[in-house]
């Protein structure tokens, strides 16, 4: 990274931290082309602004808005076009929800998960959910440790369980590519006391794919809490959060038929204040990762040079293209959040 573009971005963070997490309530919304960092009142949240690319992908006049409030730790949105809903898990609250314009939300499934939950460390429950060529849904499942298919007529399928014999730990999120395979992370979020659980088979968190014949392949293992997960626009790019507080960074890896090679950090926040970690992400038409963090959400161009972040009222887990591409869902703590963009996301 340039050290003009990194000494901008500090100051876009010096900046924010001194308005807070709501921004100055007269901020100006700015010139679109100005340089340098700009931290704007937006709704229910703040935008920042730390490059100028950033007014091509979110309006300076865009504001965040809190469309359904009251769960306890929300995760995985997913955009169901057909029916113009979204469905999302409620991790703390053992639950999948639905949400629509009319309706706002309802239960989906309650409870998810009909076995022990954990303590307060662990959520044995649904996290990421995406969903497959025939539009059923593909849950990172926490409580089976397993990867879960929900049939059309609500029975649950285990995908994957156990690689060479041995139990996964808890599935977190996944996405396909458009060759059919499944990719997804397994870190051990669900197990007490994580990599120290006596519940832990496997000696390493690990990125997987799944075949459309149902062979599991370790892709890699040298990532300590993989996390978020998604692919570049012509699939050549997977991208890999790793939400561990001692190494808070997004890695990227060259796909190909024979996995995955070139690893490489994308970006790295260490040293970066505020609640939260590398955790769900999304990628727009343009190569634009739009991925979870510190303080919310960071958008980061395709070179990994951070353009703004977008922060509503709670710290985002995740997030999701909803609409016709150019709305930004987020799932953030206990409340469902979305912004409208200038730019536009890949609708499954």
């Amino acid at each position: 990274m340039r050290d003009a573009q990194w000494h901008r971005w500090v100051l876009g963070i010096a900046v924010l931290t001194a308005f807070g997490c709501g921004g100055p309530p007269d901020a100006p919304a700015g010139d679109p082309g100005a340089e340098g960092p700009l931290p704007t009142a937006s709704g229910d949240g703040t935008v920042l602004r730390l490059d100028p690319r950033f007014a091509g992908l979110v309006s300076p006049g865009a504001l965040i808005e809190r469309v359904a409030g009251g769960f306890e730790f929300l995760e995985g949105p997913v955009w169901i076009r057909e029916e113009e809903r979204l469905v999302f898990s409620d991790l703390g609250g053992n639950a999948i929800y639905s949400w629509t314009e009319d309706a706002g939300a309802e239960v989906f499934i309650a409870p998810y998960f009909d076995g022990d939950t954990g303590g307060p460390g662990p959520r044995r429950a649904s996290n990421g959910i995406t969903r497959d060529s025939e539009g059923r849904l593909v849950i990172g499942d926490h409580g089976r440790r397993q990867v879960t298919r929900i049939e059309d007529d609500g029975t649950l399928t285990a995908l994957a369980d156990r690689y060479e014999g041995a139990r996964l730990n808890s599935p977190n999120d996944l996405v396909y590519r458009s060759d059919g395979w499944l990719y997804f992370t397994d870190p051990p979020y669900g197990l007490d006391g994580q990599d120290d659980s006596p519940e832990k088979e496997l000696d390493f968190n690990g990125i997987y794919r799944l075949s459309p014949t149902g062979e599991l392949e370790l892709l890699s293992a040298g990532q300590t809490r993989p996390n978020g997960i998604a692919f570049s626009p012509d699939e050549s790019t997977l991208y890999v959060a790793n939400c561990d507080a001692d190494a808070p960074l997004w890695m990227a890896y060259d796909v190909g038929a024979d996995g995955l090679s070139a690893a490489r950090v994308f970006a790295d926040l260490t040293g970066q204040e505020g609640s939260g970690c590398p955790d769900g992400l999304k990628v727009d038409l343009g190569g634009n990762v739009f991925a979870t963090g510190p303080g919310g959400v960071w958008v980061f161009a395709p070179d990994g040079t951070p353009l703004g972040r977008i922060s509503p009222d709670e710290v985002p887990a995740n997030v999701g293209w909803g609409e016709d591409g150019r709305t930004l869902y987020m799932t953030a703590r206990t409340g469902l959040y979305r912004i409208r963009v200038i730019t536009e996301g890949r609708i499954l």
